[in-house]
């Protein structure tokens, strides 16, 4: 039985102060109500080192949300797998739909980050999804597959299980809209048949396959209750800890 992952994406939200806030809010709740899944918090760079501090002794880990795939170098404004491990991070959200199409990361970009996150000792969150015009014309799967095996292009079976795999719509992310269960089922069953044709199985039967795109404590349940769908990479409904508390209790 697979336990369920519920990762909050702070996204540029939350200075320090806030941070702290949040993070005290949430640990205080999480002690009145014992989380039955994994609960990730994945705040900006700058709140990273503090909030390592403040989860010390919880149950919350902490993820970062995005890394370079060079140790070092000319990389103005980039972060290393080094920092972030310094950092306290466990977890690094890599090839978020807003890194693919605001950035400009491509498959092979993320693919290289991936590798990288794995050899520092970091697990990556890696994400996939469609967007609004590629699920209209019928080439979701296409996409899909795509992104899921050039992104996981090198990967060996004992590496594979430590990636979790975030499906994320692009056209249901801060959108309000969100897939169906069904539809939502639909391609976690597709992306786990891809892990199971290039991994074997039993492999494939333990990666953690999460659901982002409007998660909120009002449609979690039954996004939760679907038998490929084992957790959430939740955006805005983790930026209050009541609202991620909704989430983390349904899991």
């Amino acid at each position: 039985m697979r336990k369920k992952v519920i990762a909050g994406n702070w996204k540029m939200n939350n200075d320090l102060q806030a941070s702290e806030n949040l993070i005290v809010e949430l640990k205080n709740l999480l002690l009145n109500n014992k989380a039955n899944c994994e609960v990730i918090i994945c705040p900006p760079f700058t709140s990273l080192s503090e909030a390592s501090k403040l989860i010390d002794g919880s149950e919350i880990k902490l993820g970062a949300q995005n890394m370079h795939f060079e140790d070092s170098g000319a990389f103005t404004g980039e972060v290393s797998s080094s920092m972030l491990k310094s950092a306290g991070c466990e977890f690094v959200i890599i090839g978020h739909s807003e890194r693919r199409h605001i950035f400009g990361e491509t498959d092979e970009m993320i693919n290289k980050k991936i590798k990288k996150a794995l050899s520092a000792g970091l697990k990556p969150i890696f994400c996939i999804g469609e967007l609004l015009a590629e699920r209209d014309n019928g080439t979701t799967n296409d996409v899909i597959k795509r992104q899921t095996l050039n992104g996981l292009d090198g990967i060996s079976v004992d590496q594979i299980k430590n990636i979790i795999i975030a499906y994320e719509p692009v056209w249901a992310i801060g959108t309000g809209k969100t897939a169906t269960p069904s539809q939502a089922q639909e391609v976690h069953s597709f992306v786990r048949s891809l892990i199971s044709d290039k991994y074997g199985k039993k492999t494939a039967e333990n990666v953690i396959i999460q659901y982002g795109g409007s998660v909120k404590p009002d449609n979690a349940k039954e996004l939760l209750s679907q038998n490929d769908i084992d957790g959430a990479l939740v955006g805005g409904a983790c930026l209050k800890a009541d609202s991620f508390m909704g989430i983390i209790i349904l899991a």
